[in-house]
């Protein structure tokens, strides 16, 4: 195929999950399949409100394997929080993510809403006493919030002995040993990471941007001809707080020139220019660039529709169940959501290696129920309430001590970069990855933030 000369022209090509290894800097990719997440479809959504993107020069292309948010992102929490990490886009994203609910009715489409949070203590009850007790006997079920309300005005709003708040009534207080609220009212807030990042893509579609089902072939590479300057390098047109990307060139070794993939529906072999490629691949981004130091990190996962409606609270736990791993406190995080759901995580394992695709990820039924186990054992909304959906995924962590991720940036091949590592912060900090890819590309520079060292080039 002929390759588009025009200087100016911007040909975006966001990869994400792979499920084969590739061949660093060879043409030649096995099997290679890709998927859109969170990070590449924020990122699609930023690049297509750009001031400088034109859909009539322009590209922007997703490849996707199967379907948006097949991995973390339509399985993660959705938890967002101003204390969150690194700092330095922390307070961005969580600005991005409240301005893109007032302008797309997020609280209707995503559920947007901000919530309390809070540290709990409790000692919960043994999963053998929780069989013998009846649903008809049981305590602290079935109050619903607007009949606790005049009450709650009246008296005081938190209980004496431990801090519990009395509009937190689906957690038996007797159990509970202590509560500490975390930030402020303003600080913490909620998405339903799976309904966000398909809607992000919607509507990077309503604006220009493709999204492609289809098995990435090849990446194939051209020698660049210009060199790139050293990481931390600014010039003296960049603002000072700016992180310089110059030309996004490779120091003088490989850029991107094409990408071939073939077409799921068609099974056709179709090959697109790239002159921008971003590897979002989260915990797969090393089978894509094997240089990253990215690893995976499992985490279980339960849903669960409660016997009653419950209070809008993120709860970070530490239950000690009497007879149960010698006593030793065990740590679910509890997050209600406005759809009539709690969202249960874990701690997370690397017990098994990140696998070819998320299709194969082997979720551990014992993990799962053991998560349920341990929130029944303070609340009986969640006892009595029916699980909806067993789940695991992998988190991308950055695998090297030191350093917390993400990775923003150039990568040393030119038009290469990285957006991946983001952990557990994924969701939370996706608009602002997003946000400052795009500013990259059109800009030459982040303005929004300095992100100097979450730039790929320092550790790889």
């Amino acid at each position: 195929m002929t390759v588009d000369t025009d200087p100016e022209r911007k040909d975006i090509v966001i990869i994400g999950k792979a499920e084969a290894k590739v061949v660093y800097l060879t043409n030649r990719v096995c099997s290679l399949e890709t998927g859109g997440g969170i990070i590449g479809c924020t990122t699609a959504y930023y690049l297509t409100r750009h001031p400088s993107y034109n859909p009539e020069k322009d590209t922007i292309t997703v490849l996707e394997a199967t379907r948006i948010a097949g991995g973390a992102s339509g399985k993660a929490g959705g938890l967002l929080a101003v204390w969150a990490y690194p700092s330095n886009i922390v307070p961005l994203s969580f600005k991005l993510h409240s301005e893109l609910a007032i302008e797309h009715d997020g609280a209707e489409t995503w559920g947007y809403r901000r919530v309390s949070c809070g540290n709990l203590e409790a000692t919960g009850r043994r999963r053998v006493d929780l069989e013998k007790i009846s649903g008809s006997s049981s305590t602290g079920t079935g109050r619903s919030l607007g009949k606790r309300s005049d009450a709650v005005k009246r008296a005081s709003s938190l209980y004496p002995r431990t801090g519990l708040p009395r509009d937190l009534d689906w957690i038996l207080p007797d159990l509970v040993q202590s509560y500490e609220k975390t930030g402020g009212g303003r600080e913490t807030a909620q998405v339903h990471p799976y309904q966000f990042t398909r809607e992000m893509m919607r509507l990077s579609e309503e604006k220009g941007a493709k999204l492609v089902i289809g098995s990435v072939t090849d990446i194939n590479y051209t020698d660049a001809t210009s060199s790139s300057p050293p990481p931390g390098h600014r010039s003296g047109s960049h603002s000072p707080s700016g992180s310089s990307v110059s030309s996004l060139s490779s120091r003088g070794r490989k850029k991107v020139e094409t990408i071939s993939y073939i077409d799921k529906e068609t099974g056709e072999l179709r090959t697109i220019n790239s002159t921008h490629t971003i590897i979002a691949a989260g915990p797969w981004t090393a089978k894509l660039f094997p240089p990253a130091p990215i690893t995976g990190l499992r985490a279980h996962s339960v849903t669960i529709t409660p016997a009653s409606a419950v209070s809008a609270y993120a709860l970070f736990t530490e239950i000690s169940i009497p007879g149960v791993d010698g006593g030793n406190p065990v740590s679910p995080e509890i997050y209600a959501r406005p759809n009539n759901e709690i969202y249960v995580c874990g701690e997370g394992d690397m017990d098994l290696e990140v696998p070819e695709s998320t299709a194969d990820v082997e979720v551990d039924e014992e993990r799962c129920d053991n998560l349920i186990a341990q929130v029944s054992s303070i609340s009986d909304h969640i006892r009595l309430g029916r699980v909806t959906r067993k789940q695991a995924c992998y988190l991308p962590v950055l695998d090297i001590g030191g350093h917390g991720g993400p990775l923003i940036g150039e990568t040393g091949i030119d038009g290469l970069l990285l957006a991946t590592g983001h952990s557990c912060w994924g969701i939370n900090n996706a608009p602002a990855t997003g946000l400052l890819l795009a500013e990259m590309i059109f800009d030459g520079k982040t303005k929004s933030a300095d992100i100097r060292n979450l730039d790929p080039r320092r550790i790889l």
